[in-house]
């Protein structure tokens, strides 16, 4: 009888233990020299822009990410870079959102402040405060236009763990497909249906506006 209790008594202890080891957040490498890695990868999940066209002004490009459990830090920052393209695309940092979870609505905010390099062609996101671990997030950065030529647009992404050293890690790239065809601005579904208004500028500088209901 009493041998049956405390094997039921072990066996509850050893699955106790397990959920309290499962439980307990994987902890960031750190180098000898102080250096703050993630444990784990964060998936890149979806990059867009909202309008494809060449030379509108009103696009963003957004990047979809998730950190999944077990990557032993929150995200601090993260570096958006553009590699390849028909030309250079310049930003406007202050205009920079993010978002937390990935909702079609784009509400719930997160704060931050944006830097864009125009030499290495870095957007750096960074955040007031570390998203957690296990969340999901949209960063869109802002063109001061569309470029003028088509094509695909290469943007390497790279994330920060928080501390005062930390490593990148390369997310891989985001790929923005923009349309020749000046005509045809199409609008990303995941872009929020709140938007009443976009204005395009045309090769004759000329102002187009169109209302969206």
């Amino acid at each position: 009888m009493f041998k049956n209790i405390n094997s039921i008594g072990s066996t509850l202890f050893s699955s106790a233990t397990l959920i309290l080891m499962n439980s307990i957040p994987v902890p960031a490498i750190e180098a000898p020299d102080g250096t703050v890695s993630f444990e784990s990868g964060i998936d890149l999940l979806d990059t867009y822009t909202t309008f494809k066209g060449i030379r509108v002004r009103q696009a963003r490009y957004y990047f979809d990410l998730r950190l999944p459990e077990g990557i032993g830090e929150p995200l601090k920052k993260v570096v958006i870079q553009q590699r390849t393209g028909g030309e250079r695309i310049d930003f406007r940092p202050e205009q920079t959102k993010a978002y937390l979870n990935l909702s079609r609505r784009k509400e719930d905010l997160i704060e931050l402040t944006t830097t864009f390099n125009e030499e290495t062609r870095e957007v750096t996101v960074e955040f007031s405060q570390p998203v957690p671990i296990g969340s999901s997030l949209s960063i869109g950065i802002k063109p001061r236009q569309n470029p003028d030529l088509g094509g695909v647009y290469l943007f390497g992404v790279t994330a920060f763990p928080r501390g005062e050293k930390s490593r990148g890690l390369y997310l891989g790239p985001g790929r923005i497909h923009i349309l020749d065809n000046f005509n045809s601005f199409l609008i990303h579904p995941e872009y929020p249906s709140s938007l009443d208004k976009l204005i395009l500028e045309d090769s004759s500088n000329s102002g187009i506006h169109i209302v969206l209901n």
